[in-house]
């Protein structure tokens, strides 16, 4: 019964990737090319039978030797074969047209929910789903290819076979059979001959190929893992060559090629099992009906024209019981796709459907409030006791402590993508709040465009970009602002950072968090880029994570994260944890506009 269970769920779960696209808005532009394409699948069917037809009369009128009957099967043929290549050629065109469409939908849906809501933030953080650019870039592609090639196949299998099984019926004749001293007589002998012939060969061919599912699973897996690989070295070419790194990163690049490698040789074992068996059906099938239709034929009981017929008949039923032999390698390759995306498509749901511990609303008070915020891991660690403090507008506030101890965190839940935790913040309404983390984020594009992310690059002008690059030290910049390049491998750390402030003077945000954002910088050039905030952004609340103290003089008030025992909340697997609250307390500073009067304590 678990096992019986566990495939009905597996098929609501194909059909739950398969429905959305045709119910769509696009439904009935999808349900017309599907409707076209199975009428000229079934006009294939049609014109196949009327081949088999073609092959009785054009063999009688070569057994009689009738020249006339003969020029006019030829012209029959030339016009069946003629409507035959035009029906096949619209039939291949449409379905790619169909399953283009099909796919771009599906493509744009599994981004935007992907895209929305963090969630390919927080599957990241979870690892729930394994290489999701390879199930969105490939795997979408097998299912919508799969689904077409396989379900379309599959009704003109079932077509064929209802249309050539009567024909096959009534041309094979009945055969008498001697068992026991009795005389038994088989009707349409050749289609039970042809029922147990595909019935025989689906079965071997399916207990020789089940593995092969789970290993066109396991490497698809494996050769997603490997392109990684590959890619994390282009992007952090500058770092490996520095570390000279090139023999560790050739024994990971190695130990996921011998993934790949050992697993093909599984696959290709399975597979020429499967060719065995799959290959002598097929040989077989080609001489069976004639080996079995001989007697009647050298009985004088059919012409060879019938012998033909019997032939191309007992082919096309043969053919379509067997489509489960000849698609069983498409079929695995589809299925393993199919439980990836499926995998995928849940984790991004779970990951939509999450239910943040930290509530995070706006308000009408112009600071930002947070209110018994406790921050913990992904696996349920309580890094912090309730941190209760407030962000006004115009406040300076430097934060700092140990590493781990959940400062960055702090930003994540405030910026609303953080959901592991409890507690609320609140967000001045309509606020224009920016956070810049340690490692920025550059779009391969255009300078224009890198600067202006994640705003379209008509956003600024042209002189503005100009001017913020030379106050931000990058006046090499200048004049390359339509220069396409992958930014984050052109531009050093040091360069992405400034460039970054770029992006704050040109958004000029109210509330600004600086991650580490000057970590990069010399002390010169972020005392300059300090001073330039400040003096460009006189009224906005400024709020920096840094380690040097000599980031202090430009802020007002210490956060400092300090650890204090959480009896109320530890557990067994914290008994020995270190958790962290806030002690605020105010920072000397020429001209700072003033104290530590709304940060609250703990």
């Amino acid at each position: 019964m678990k096992s019986l269970s566990s495939e009905h769920t597996n098929w609501r779960a194909v059909w739950r990737l398969i429905k959305p696209y045709w119910s769509s808005e696009e439904k009935w532009t999808a349900r017309g090319l599907l409707v076209t394409v199975v009428a000229l699948a079934l006009g294939m069917v049609y014109l196949n039978v009327q081949f088999n037809d073609w092959n009785r009369d054009f063999y009688n009128a070569l057994e009689k030797k009738n020249f006339e009957a003969f020029k006019n099967q030829l012209w029959r043929f030339s016009y069946l074969a003629f409507i035959y290549i035009a029906v096949a050629i619209y039939r291949i065109y449409l379905t790619q047209a169909l399953e283009i469409r099909w796919r771009t939908w599906l493509t744009r849906q599994y981004m935007d929910e992907w895209l929305a809501n963090q969630a390919y933030y927080r599957i990241e953080q979870t690892r729930s789903a394994d290489n999701p650019d390879q199930r969105i870039a490939e795997d979408l592609r097998l299912l919508t290819n799969g689904s077409l090639s396989l379900s379309l196949g599959l009704l003109s299998s079932v077509v064929t076979l209802v249309s050539f099984i009567g024909i096959l019926w009534s041309v094979s004749g009945p055969l008498a059979l001697m068992v026991g001293g009795r005389e038994w007589t088989v009707p349409g002998y050749m289609v039970w001959f042809a029922i147990a012939y595909a019935g025989i060969g689906s079965l071997l061919v399916w207990w020789i190929g089940r593995p092969l599912v789970e290993q066109e699973f396991h490497q698809q897996r494996f050769e997603a893992d490997f392109r990684f690989g590959l890619i994390r070295i282009r992007e952090n070419a500058e770092a490996v060559a520095l570390y000279r790194g090139e023999s560790q990163e050739h024994t990971q690049l190695a130990t996921r090629f011998e993934r790949i490698r050992a697993n093909w040789w599984n696959i290709m074992i399975t597979t020429k099992r499967l060719n065995i068996a799959s290959t002598f059906y097929a040989q077989f099938a080609t001489i069976f009906p004639f080996l079995v239709g001989a007697p009647r034929y050298f009985s004088g009981a059919i012409t060879l024209g019938g012998l033909m017929q019997i032939g191309s008949a007992f082919g096309q039923v043969q053919d379509a019981l067997s489509w489960f032999i000849n698609a069983f390698s498409a079929l695995a390759i589809w299925k393993a796709s199919v439980n990836r995306l499926a995998g995928f498509h849940a984790a991004v749901n779970q990951a939509r459907r999450q239910k943040s511990g930290i509530a995070v609303s706006r308000n009408n008070v112009g600071a930002i409030l947070i209110d018994k915020v406790t921050l913990r891991l992904p696996n349920g660690h309580t890094l912090t006791k309730p941190l209760t403090a407030e962000i006004h507008i115009g406040q300076h506030i430097l934060v700092s402590g140990p590493s781990g101890c959940g400062k960055s965190t702090l930003f994540r839940s405030i910026a609303d993508i953080w959901p592991y935790g409890a507690g609320s913040v609140e967000i001045p309404k309509n606020a224009r709040i920016l956070f810049l983390p340690q490692r920025g984020y550059l779009p391969i594009g255009t300078l224009r465009e890198a600067i202006a992310y994640p705003a379209p690059q008509s956003a600024y002008k042209d002189l503005a970009m100009r001017h913020y690059l030379d106050l931000c030290r990058l006046p090499h910049l200048k004049d390359k602002l339509d220069l396409p390049d992958n930014w984050s491998q052109r531009l050093s750390p040091g360069e992405q950072q400034r460039l970054a402030f770029v992006r704050v003077l040109l958004s000029r945000p109210e509330i600004l968090f600086l991650d580490e954002a000057t970590s990069a910088l010399d002390g010169a050039t972020e005392d300059a880029l300090y001073e330039l905030v400040i003096k460009e952004l006189p009224d906005a609340a400024i709020v920096s994570i840094a380690h040097r103290e000599a980031v202090a003089k430009y802020h007002q008030i210490h956060w400092q994260f300090v650890p204090e025992p959480l009896e109320s909340v530890r557990t067994d697997d914290e008994s020995n944890a270190t958790h962290y609250t806030i002690r605020a307390s105010p920072l000397v500073r020429q001209g700072a506009k003033g104290t530590n009067e709304h940060a609250g304590k703990n």
